[in-house]
């Protein structure tokens, strides 16, 4: 991961390890709250050692899986069957933009801005996104929308070797509505946009690790 998406990583890693440490709190099973509590040796009050260790654990498996689900990949963890790709797409992309960072900071490929020096292009045909009413209230009003990101894309040489015909993809999130909170609203649903963005990307990213060229 290079220095540059430190930041943006952080601040999304932030935000999820926070989600998922109340989730755990709620989530952890009877079996493994069982497990986690220990029978005293020789007397004595062991239930605060026994509370922090739960709570050490809890933290534990959010901060693992927080790290995995915001996007953090060592360097070449993924290894692309080419040395050097040019992401084909518009300047203000956010699919292209996200493709190219986690190119550069989970393999060890590179993305090249001359077209005629890589050995693959990335093409990415078009990407739109949508916001679909999924349930209203007894008063009409909107309760829950569904969040829809699409996006087509090919993998080719520029010399007329196609390595990936052209592909859809689709995502989805559900975003509950609430009109007391219309701001956080609105921020969730830039994060979730921001999730299915990285979803995407992700699913591009095994095809083409798949590849044998």
């Amino acid at each position: 991961m290079s220095s540059s998406d430190v930041p943006r990583v952080a601040k999304r890693c932030k935000q999820r390890l926070g989600r998922l440490w109340r989730a755990g709190r709620s989530e952890i099973t009877p079996g493994l709250r069982r497990g986690l509590t220990t029978t005293p040796i020789g007397g004595g009050n062991h239930e605060p050692a026994n509370r922090a260790r739960r709570r050490r654990l809890i933290a534990a498996v959010a901060f693992s899986s927080g790290l995995v689900a915001c996007g953090f990949r060592l360097r070449g963890t993924q290894q692309l069957p080419f040395e050097t790709v040019f992401i084909a797409a518009a300047n203000n992309s956010p699919l292209g933009i996200e493709l190219a960072r986690s190119i550069r900071a989970g393999t060890s490929t590179r993305p090249v801005t001359d077209r005629a020096a890589a050995q693959a292009v990335v093409e990415i045909i078009s990407e739109a996104r949508s916001r679909d009413v999924l349930s209203v209230n007894a008063q009409g009003r909107v309760r829950e929308y569904q969040l829809r990101l699409r996006t087509a894309f090919r993998v080719h040489d520029d010399k007329g070797r196609e390595f990936i015909a052209p592909t859809a993809l689709a995502v989805s999130r559900d975003l509950a509505v609430s009109e007391a909170q219309i701001l956080a609203r609105e921020s969730e649903e830039t994060q979730l946009y921001a999730d299915m963005q990285i979803d995407l990307v992700q699913q591009m990213l095994r095809r083409l690790s798949s590849l044998k060229l």
